[in-house]
């Protein structure tokens, strides 16, 4: 158990290497929503999507088969989006700061915070940051949390794994240069 706390300690600290953030103009872009489905409720500001489900607001883009989308009174909206057995649901964002590069992944489950800009990624899930398509950072593991403000990453195992399945993670992390980490 102590190698799984090491992994997660040494993942949350490689994810800080990162200096580029989200797109700030995605935050007072207006959503845009497809489904097959469509259920909204004004009042509350609470949106059910099924069957495939399409969301974009500015450069996210989120793909799923199921969603729920709540706005709070701030205007911030909280996204959860599932896959089906077929397919995954998927999460792509462009970054801010150098061009072309973006943050994508994938996993049963996508999960957005707009206002805390806190990406879940759970279930077999992948992370990948890619610059002009090229990948330069993936993590694999059954649930990923990236913390856009903060800059981290962190990748934890099932609650009920078992320490003969441990590591259940895995990252592969570009080196940096130091032009782009004064940026």
């Amino acid at each position: 158990m102590k190698l799984l706390q090491k992994m997660l300690v040494a993942f949350a600290l490689l994810g800080t290497c990162l200096t580029t953030h989200a797109e700030k103009a995605d935050q007072d872009k207006p959503i845009i929503l497809e489904a097959e489905k469509v259920s909204v409720n004004d009042v509350q500001q609470v949106y059910e999507l099924d069957g495939e489900v399409l969301l974009i607001k500015g450069s996210i883009l989120i793909t799923g088969a199921k969603g729920n989308i709540k706005v709070d009174p701030e205007g911030y909206e909280y996204v959860d989006v599932q896959g089906n057995p077929e397919s995954t649901a998927s999460f792509r964002q462009r970054r801010e700061g150098p061009a072309n590069e973006f943050m994508q992944g994938r996993g049963k489950t996508v999960t957005y915070n707009a206002k805390t800009e806190l990406l879940t990624l759970t279930g077999d899930a992948n992370l990948k940051r890619l610059h002009n398509m090229q990948m330069l950072d993936q993590l694999h593991g059954w649930k990923i949390d990236y913390d856009d403000v903060q800059q981290r990453y962190q990748v934890s195992p099932p609650a009920n794994a078992k320490a003969e399945d441990l590591p259940l993670a895995r990252a592969i992390l570009s080196p940096r240069r130091k032009a782009t980490l004064e940026k």
